[in-house]
């Protein structure tokens, strides 16, 4: 779990960064970051053209959406109108970590981060460098790989120079990302959760989670006799 005591010790290199990776986002660039799985490019998510020259610096096809990271629970509200309660449950477990949830869009959120779709993904990671960012901004960030499109994922600063350069208005160096794998993802749009990409968090621990919350809501239902 990050620390959530409201006190980080950053170098001054890193805090730097940090700051200016802030001041970026806010003039609508866009910056790469190391996350708990690898490292992330990633944007403000109501930015069309943040939007627009991540997937360009990618090399992206645009029939494919990218995801949302937020802070906490409290900010998935500015990105998504409903949240079904397997999906809450799955957040209780899983958040913050390699969980990407996707669910319903709101109208707020650019067709540019949905691929013109209906649907956002969305996670919470479990590293303190996005996380501080996306609290300073006030506001979701686009949270992709910082790779080309097919390419490996970077899971160090130096790998994200080789592949994207200077193409990219910054990247915070802390090291090698923790996980190395990337996030798993999950639609829970429907009655179901659908498991669209195995990832740093294995399918059968996604689906002991979801039929543990089918299986209570099955007693529940009998016990009040419906």
């Amino acid at each position: 779990m990050p620390d959530t005591s409201g006190v980080v010790i950053w170098s001054a290199r890193v805090a730097s960064q940090i700051d200016k990776a802030v001041e970026i986002l806010k003039a609508g660039g866009i910056v790469a970051f190391p996350t708990d799985t690898v490292y992330g490019l990633g944007g403000d998510a109501f930015n069309s053209e943040a939007a627009e020259r991540i997937y360009v610096v990618k090399q992206r096809p645009r029939y494919l959406p990218v995801p949302v990271l937020v802070a906490d629970v409290a900010q998935v509200a500015a990105v998504t109108d409903s949240v079904s309660d397997v999906a809450q449950r799955l957040m209780k477990h899983f958040w913050p970590g390699g969980l990407t949830l996707v669910l319903p869009k709101a109208a707020s959120v650019p067709d540019s981060i949905t691929a013109g779709g209906d649907k956002v993904a969305i996670r919470i990671p479990n590293h303190i460098a996005p996380l501080t960012i996306i609290r300073r901004l006030g506001i979701p960030i686009i949270g992709t790989s910082a790779n080309i499109s097919h390419k490996p994922s970077a899971v160090t600063a130096q790998q994200v120079e080789r592949q994207l350069g200077k193409q990219i208005d910054l990247i915070v160096d802390m090291g090698r990302c923790p996980g190395g794998l990337e996030s798993t993802v999950v639609d829970v749009t429907g009655e179901m959760p659908v498991i669209l990409r195995q990832g740093v968090i294995p399918e059968d621990e996604i689906r002991r989670v979801s039929e543990e919350h089918t299986r209570e809501v099955d007693e529940n239902a009998h016990c009040s006799g419906l």
